[in-house]
């Protein structure tokens, strides 16, 4: 099968060794395996990350979104036939979706929404499970709930932050506040739902007081959380919980003592990696987006369809991903 690996980590990605093509053996599905013929992926900055810095002795395929139709299943799997689409997110200890074909666990993938084509859908998976574990499963905000509280979303335009907005303004009564710092991106992010929209570029607290909001509830963070620490501990209110995905160099818990604040850090390969009792929990939030895309209630996130799934195009999209300037995500569809 064709597939799109990286041989040596580290490389810029303008050369073209830093990814490239490749004939590899087509995988076998296990007991609770589907084995999906890819149509679409999306690419996520996890994808640069682990092709910097994740060293290997063999060629390794990348790539943590996907879209496509099941080919043949495991003799255990009980959710999913031949024919089924699906989309789904994989996990960092297998081959990822860069690849004609592809191995997931069925317990993580989800039925592909029907109104989207695979390259909309492709761009969901990752993004929607992190965004719908960071709201409901780590912060604990009940759907519906939430009048009265405010929630400040730094790296509102990006993938996780584009899904995020939605589910907060669509299904929470949070009064939903987004970061963005060009033009383009502010318009993004009002039009995703967020009711007030400031720059992390600028000081974010006197921002946010000049809209009223002498301390919000919730802050979210999705990037660059280090340079953004102290201004988000200053702009959090008394008792107010804060979370991230990103990884800090370092992260000090000291100064949310004084304000008694929570911290969370979410992970959406943490039930994919210890295969928690849980696991099957992704393959719900995944339906149930489905469901709330079909019925109008959520939307892709799609920022640029780069064309074709080839190593050149592949190289491009982790390029826009480095440059910290992609709007939504960043999808190719077919071989």
């Amino acid at each position: 099968m064709k597939a799109i690996v990286y041989t040596q980590h580290g490389l810029p990605i303008d050369q073209a060794d830093a990814l490239h093509a490749m004939d590899l053996p087509a995988p076998v599905p296990g007991p609770r395996d589907l084995l999906v013929q890819v149509h679409a992926v999306a690419v996520n900055p996890v994808d640069t990350k682990v092709r910097l810095g994740a060293a290997v002795t063999a060629p390794r395929v990348l790539g943590w979104d996907a879209a496509g139709v099941v080919v043949a299943v495991g003799a255990d799997v009980t959710a999913f036939k031949p024919g089924d689409a699906v989309y789904y997110a994989g996990s960092l200890l297998r081959p990822g979706s860069y690849s004609e074909l592809h191995l997931v666990d069925e317990r993580i993938a989800g039925h592909k929404p029907a109104t989207l084509d695979f390259a909309d859908a492709a761009a969901l998976p990752l993004t929607s499970l992190t965004a719908w574990e960071l709201l409901f499963d780590r912060l604990k905000v009940p759907e519906g709930g939430g009048a009265g509280k405010s929630l400040l979303i730094v790296g509102a335009s990006g993938g996780v932050g584009s899904i995020l907005t939605q589910l907060a303004a669509r299904l929470t009564g949070l009064t939903v506040i987004g970061t963005a710092s060009r033009q383009e991106t502010r318009e993004w992010v009002q039009a995703l739902g967020a009711h007030h929209v400031i720059d992390h570029a600028q000081p974010m607290a006197p921002q946010l007081a000049a809209l009223g909001f002498t301390g919000v509830d919730i802050v979210i963070s999705l990037t660059h959380t280090d340079q953004h620490y102290a201004d988000i501990v200053e702009s959090l209110a008394p008792q107010g919980q804060f979370a991230l995905i990103d990884d800090p160099a370092t992260l000090d818990a000291v100064p949310l003592k004084r304000k008694s604040i929570s911290l969370h850090w979410e992970l959406m390969f943490t039930r994919s990696m210890y295969e928690t009792p849980d696991m099957v929990r992704q393959r719900e939030i995944l339906d149930r987006v489905a469901q709330l895309v079909d019925s109008g209630v959520l939307k892709t996130t799609v920022g640029e369809n780069f064309g074709a799934i080839t190593a050149e195009n592949l190289r491009r999209a982790h390029a826009v991903i480095e440059s910290n300037k992609a709007r939504g995500k960043i999808v190719l569809a077919g071989f």
